[in-house]
């Protein structure tokens, strides 16, 4: 595990962009965070805390599913032991974040997630074929890790109808955690997440899902029904509506994040028109950060004219442990992002990820030789787009452009 004073002096390795011969970084011995110009975020891919990890919490809700080869729940909870030992439970509820919690919790002044679960006691799942359910009791996995924003516009969101969807923004509400992309009507949906940062100044956080990651056209919100927040297309007329949003909602100093839920589970391919649309929201609606998701695995990172765009996170918390298929795009590794930016531009300083490996229902900290993966497979993609992804010594990766 890294420990916090070698991970702190670590952050500056992206301060600087610069091209490297060798994809083997030297430990550098000041921090970006201590640059009070500086504010770093936490960003992941999907955290999917129903189904089988709900059943391993200290409050597991009803196990019942309705899927086709299975009825329970618990099936995903026997599927990651035969694979990898057993789980204990009741677990606590800072259990699932394992090695990550200590990184999460004490450096990123703003923590974002795209929560791809209902936290809801409806017993009237849609008929989607999957669908992922936490107990509202069991919420205290995220107040543990301090998540300050979940992103919500998603193909699971309403997997247990317009009722699950209510009673998700309720419970996030409660405690006090802010949500964009998905609300009780269309304006509450498009509304963006305000977090306030050091020093002044805001994060704001817009939520948009695409069709293309499997969100229902019928998931969109409107004037008065629940729903998402959906992209009609990702054409220069909706950049122009985005463009519009943000103005109605910016003010001087804030910063802004696009959380975006797009494209297939697996395959490293970026789309044209993705990348065009990614460069669209930089260019016309202002955006610092796009922060894409959906895809199953990491995929290329790029930095246009000195914004950070993800095109793909990958999966961070799942139960997907123990189902095979698709072994070689390396599903069972995560990626904590931590980008630094200037507050007052807006522009990348630095980017950190950090690699974990999910086991048990677990985030552990990621072998050397799967970091070196890790390394290859990022540099290989982000290479195509102008970025190159290094290795640092104390196991962490670093981004240079």
């Amino acid at each position: 595990m890294i420990g916090r004073r070698e991970f702190l002096g670590a952050v500056a390795a992206a301060a600087v962009p610069s091209c490297f011969p060798s994809l083997m970084a030297q430990s550098p011995h000041s921090a970006v965070s201590d640059q009070p110009d500086i504010v770093t975020l936490f960003l992941c891919g999907d955290v999917m805390l129903g189904r089988g990890v709900d059943q391993i919490l200290p409050h597991p809700g009803d196990p019942r599913i309705y899927e086709a080869g299975t009825a329970s729940a618990t099936t995903y909870v026997e599927l990651a032991e035969r694979a990898h030992g057993p789980i204990p439970r009741p677990v606590d509820f800072s259990y699932v974040w394992g090695d990550a919690l200590p990184i999460i919790r004490d450096l990123p002044a703003a923590r974002i997630v795209n929560l791809e679960t209902s936290i809801t006691r409806s017993a009237r799942p849609l008929p989607k074929g999957i669908n992922y359910r936490m107990s509202p009791d069991n919420v205290g996995c995220l107040t543990a890790a301090r998540m300050d924003c979940c992103a919500l516009a998603n193909n699971h969101v309403l997997d247990w109808g317009e009722a699950g969807l209510i009673e998700t923004l309720t419970t996030l509400e409660k405690t006090g955690i802010r949500t964009a992309g998905a609300g009780r009507n269309a304006a509450e949906a498009d509304a963006p997440a305000a977090l306030d940062l050091p020093g002044g100044g805001r994060m704001l956080v817009f939520a948009l899902g695409s069709v293309s990651s499997g969100i229902p056209e019928d998931w969109a919100a409107g004037p008065g029904r629940p729903g998402v927040t959906l992209l009609a297309d990702l054409s220069d007329r909706t950049l122009t509506r985005i463009a519009d949003r943000v103005r109605a909602a910016r003010r001087p100093r804030d910063r802004l994040v696009a959380s975006i839920h797009w494209g297939p589970n697996w395959g490293y391919a970026v789309p044209g028109a993705q990348r065009s649309f990614a460069h669209g929201l930089i260019d016309d609606a202002g955006f610092d950060v796009v922060h894409g998701h959906s895809s199953h695995h990491a995929k290329a990172i790029e930095v246009y004219r000195e914004k950070l765009i993800l095109y793909g996170c990958g999966d961070f918390l799942t139960d997907y442990e123990g189902i095979a298929g698709y072994e070689e795009f390396r599903g069972d590794l995560a990626i904590g992002y931590l980008p630094s930016l200037s507050a007052s531009t807006g522009k990348l300083a630095g980017l950190r990820l950090i690699p974990f490996q999910l086991r048990r229902f677990r985030l552990n900290s990621a072998s050397r030789q799967d970091a070196l993966w890790l390394r290859d497979t990022l540099d290989r993609e982000s290479a195509k787009l102008g970025a190159r992804v290094l290795l640092n010594e104390d196991g962490a990766l670093a981004v240079r452009w």
